[in-house]
C-alpha cells in the first residue's frame, strides 16, 4: 500500500516550500538593493563633494581678484606713479594704503594678507604687521603667478597658499618688475572648511597636492590619508572620480575632486561596511525572522496534528463504517476541543440516518406550476426600489410628468407580474409588459432608445409569462450600462419553417468568443450562480414546454453588442391553451 501524506508532512512541506521562494527572492532583491544603495550613497558622495570643492573654488577666486582690485585703485596708482616726487607726502599715503589693505583683508570671509612690493625701492606695504616693512623680502625669485603652497618660517609649520601679480605683466623674476601685488591665506582656513564638511558625516576628507603635499583637517587619521597618497602616486587620476581601496583588513570608498584653482585634489574616504550596515542589518533581522518563524511554524502544525488530524482520522473511520453499511459505528474519543461537539453530532446524525436516507428518496419535489410561480417571486427588489426612489426624487423637483410616467408605468408592470392566474399568455401581452419596463428604465437613462418590431402574425402566439423581460433586462444591465456609448436595444420577430423566434439586441460591449461560449455551455448546465435565475429558468421553460429545438441562444449582434434569441415550435400554441386553463386556480 503506498504511503499516504498526513496533515502535519503535508503542512511542513507546505511552509518549507512557502519559505524556499521566499527566502531566494528576497536575497536576490538584497542584491540588487545593496548595489542600487550603494551606487547611489557613491553618487550622492561624489555630487557633495564636488559641490564642497565648488564653493571652496569660489572663495579662493575672490582672493584672487584682490590683486586686481589693487591694481586699480587710484591712491595705489598714485603712491606708484609719484613715489619720489618731492612734494609727495609718502610716509601718509604709505599709511593710507596700508589702511587700505587690512581693510580689503578684514573683508574678506577667509584670513589672508595683501602686499604691495615695490622692488626697485624696496619698499613693501601689507595688511600684516609682520610682513609690512620688512628687511626679509624675498626679492632675488620668480614671480608665482598661479597659486603655490609654501611655508615661511615663523608660521609654526602651518602652510599658506600665495599668488602674485606684477607690472609690467612680462616680467618673469621679482626684480624685474616695477610693482608687485601679491595674496596670501593660510590652510588654517581650509581646515576649518574640512571640519565643517566633516561634521555630522561619517567621511574624513582632506587635501592632497604636488610633490607629498598634504593638508588634514583636525581629526585626520593621517596613516589611512598616507596610504591614499601612496595609492594615487601609483595611478594617474583623472579630475573626479572615485575608487575602493583596502586599507588595513578593510574596504574604503574614496571619492575625490580636483580644484580648478588650487589644482590640489578634494579626497574623501569612508567604509564601505559602514555604508552597507543598515541593509546587512535588516537582512540579518529578516533571516532570523525567517529561523523563528520556520520554528513557530513547525509548532503550529505539531499543534494542529495532535488537535485536528487525530479527531479527523477517528472521524473518517466511523464515516467509512457507514458507508460500508454498518450504522452501528460510534466515535470513542474525546478530543477536548471543538470537535467533542462535531463527534457528538456525528453520533447522533448516524441514530437518524437510516430514517433521513427513506425521507430522502421518498420525497421528490416537480411541481410545474410551483416552478413556474417561482419565477415571478424572482424579480430584483432593487428595481422596485429604485423607480420609488425616482419617483420621490421627482416629486421633490416638482417634475409631475416624470411622477405620472413613472407611477402609471409602474403600476402596469407589476399589475401583470403579479397576476397567477395564467401561466401561458399571448406574445402581445409580454410585449406590453416590456414597454412598460422599457419605458421605465427610459426614465432612469434618459439616452436609452428602443425599437419593437414584431410581426402581426406573432402577437397572438402563445408564450410562457415573464419570458421576454428577463432578456431585456439583461441587455440594460449588462450591455446598456456598462458603456456610456450604449443607448439602444432592438426588438424583432420572425417566422419561418414553423418556428417563432424573438431576437432581443443590445449595443452595448457585447462578449468574447471565449465569453460566448461559456454563456452558452452555462444554459446547458445546472443553475449556478454564475448565470441569473432569470436567463437560465427562460431556457428551460422553453426547453419544457415546447420541447427539443426550442429554447435561448445567443449570438454577436451586429450592433457590436450581445443578441439573445428565443425560438419555440408554432406547432405546439393550441396545446399551450387547454394546458394554461387547467393551472387557473
Amino acid at each position: 500500500m503506498p504511503y499516504k501524506l498526513n496533515i502535519f508532512s503535508k503542512i511542513l512541506i507546505l511552509l518549507v516550500l512557502l519559505l524556499i521562494p521566499i527566502v531566494l527572492l528576497y536575497s536576490f532583491t538584497n542584491r540588487i538593493t545593496n548595489r542600487v544603495v550603494q551606487d547611489q550613497i557613491q553618487s550622492s558622495n561624489l555630487n557633495q563633494l564636488s559641490f564642497f570643492m565648488h564653493q571652496l573654488d569660489a572663495d579662493v577666486e575672490r582672493l584672487a581678484m584682490s590683486p586686481v582690485i589693487l591694481g586699480s585703485d587710484p591712491y595705489v596708482r598714485e603712491y606708484i606713479d609719484r613715489y619720489n616726487a618731492p612734494d609727495y607726502d609718502m610716509l601718509k599715503e604709505q599709511s593710507r594704503i596700508i589702511q587700505k589693505l587690512s581693510l580689503q583683508s578684514v573683508s574678506s570671509g577667509w584670513v589672508n594678507e595683501l602686499t604691495i612690493a615695490t622692488p626697485k625701492e624696496k619698499q613693501v606695504l601689507s595688511s600684516s604687521i609682520f610682513v609690512n616693512g620688512t628687511d626679509s623680502w624675498p626679492w632675488q625669485r620668480a614671480i608665482q603667478r598661479t597659486w603655490t603652497y609654501e611655508q615661511r618660517e615663523g608660521d609654526k609649520g602651518v602652510g599658506s597658499f600665495i599668488r602674485e601679480i606684477s607690472e609690467p605683466i612680462r616680467a618673469q623674476t621679482v626684480e624685474q618688475a616695477n610693482v608687485l601685488y601679491q595674496v596670501r591665506f593660510s590652510v588654517q582656513n581650509m581646515i576649518q572648511l574640512l571640519d565643517v564638511y566633516k561634521k555630522d558625516k561619517r567621511s574624513d576628507p582632506f587635501l592632497l597636492g604636488e610633490q607629498q603635499a598634504i593638508i588634514l583637517n583636525s581629526s585626520s587619521n593621517a596613516s589611512i590619508a598616507g596610504i591614499i597618497r601612496a595609492e594615487f602616486e601609483k595611478k594617474g587620476l583623472p579630475e573626479s572620480g572615485q575608487l575602493q581601496i583596502d586599507i588595513q583588513k578593510q574596504e574604503y570608498l574614496v571619492s575625490y575632486v580636483k580644484s580648478e584653482q588650487l589644482g590640489w585634489y578634494l579626497v574623501d574616504y569612508v567604509p564601505v561596511q559602514k555604508i552597507l550596515a543598515p541593509i546587512t542589518m535588516t537582512r540579518n533581522l529578516f533571516y532570523g525572522s525567517i529561523a523563528l518563524l520556520l520554528m513557530l511554524s513547525v509548532l503550529a502544525a505539531f499543534l494542529l496534528y495532535r488537535n485536528v488530524q487525530i479527531p479527523i482520522g477517528k472521524m473518517i473511520q466511523s464515516v467509512q463504517k457507514v458507508k460500508r453499511g454498518d450504522l452501528s459505528a460510534r466515535i470513542d474519543y474525546k478530543a477536548k476541543n471543538e470537535f467533542d461537539f462535531l463527534i457528538q453530532r456525528f453520533n447522533e446524525m448516524a441514530t437518524q440516518i437510516q430514517v433521513l436516507v427513506e425521507d430522502v428518496y421518498v420525497e421528490k419535489i416537480r411541481s410545474r406550476e410551483a416552478t413556474l410561480k417561482q419565477l415571478q417571486s424572482q424579480i430584483h427588489p432593487h428595481f422596485l426600489y429604485n423607480s420609488l426612489f425616482f419617483i420621490i426624487n421627482s416629486a421633490e423637483m416638482e417634475d409631475k410628468e416624470s411622477v405620472v410616467a413613472m407611477a402609471q408605468n409602474l403600476a402596469e408592470f407589476y399589475r401583470y407580474t403579479t397576476r397567477v392566474e395564467k401561466q401561458t399568455v399571448r406574445l402581445q401581452e409580454e410585449l406590453h409588459l416590456v414597454t412598460h419596463y422599457l419605458n421605465i428604465q427610459q426614465l432612469r437613462i434618459h439616452r436609452l432608445t428602443y425599437d419593437i418590431a414584431i410581426p402581426d402574425d406573432m402577437l397572438n402566439e402563445q408564450v410562457p409569462r415573464l419570458i421576454l423581460q428577463p432578456l431585456v433586462e439583461n441587455a440594460i444591465v449588462h450591455g446598456i450600462e456598462r458603456s456610456i456609448t450604449s443607448n439602444r436595444i432592438t426588438i424583432t420577430g420572425e417566422q419561418e419553417d414553423g418556428w417563432n423566434r424573438v431576437i432581443v439586441e443590445d449595443s452595448g460591449p457585447g462578449l468574447t468568443p471565449e465569453g460566448l461560449a461559456k454563456l452558452t455551455k452555462q444554459l446547458q448546465s445546472p443553475m449556478s450562480d454564475d448565470i441569473g435565475c432569470g436567463t437560465w429558468n427562460v431556457h428551460h421553460r422553453l426547453l419544457y414546454q415546447f420541447g427539443e429545438g426550442s429554447g435561448l441562444t445567443f449570438h454577436l449582434s451586429k450592433q457590436g453588442g450581445l443578441r439573445a434569441d428565443l425560438t419555440w415550435k408554432r406547432e405546439t400554441r393550441q396545446e399551450a391553451l387547454p394546458a394554461a386553463k387547467e393551472n387557473r386556480p
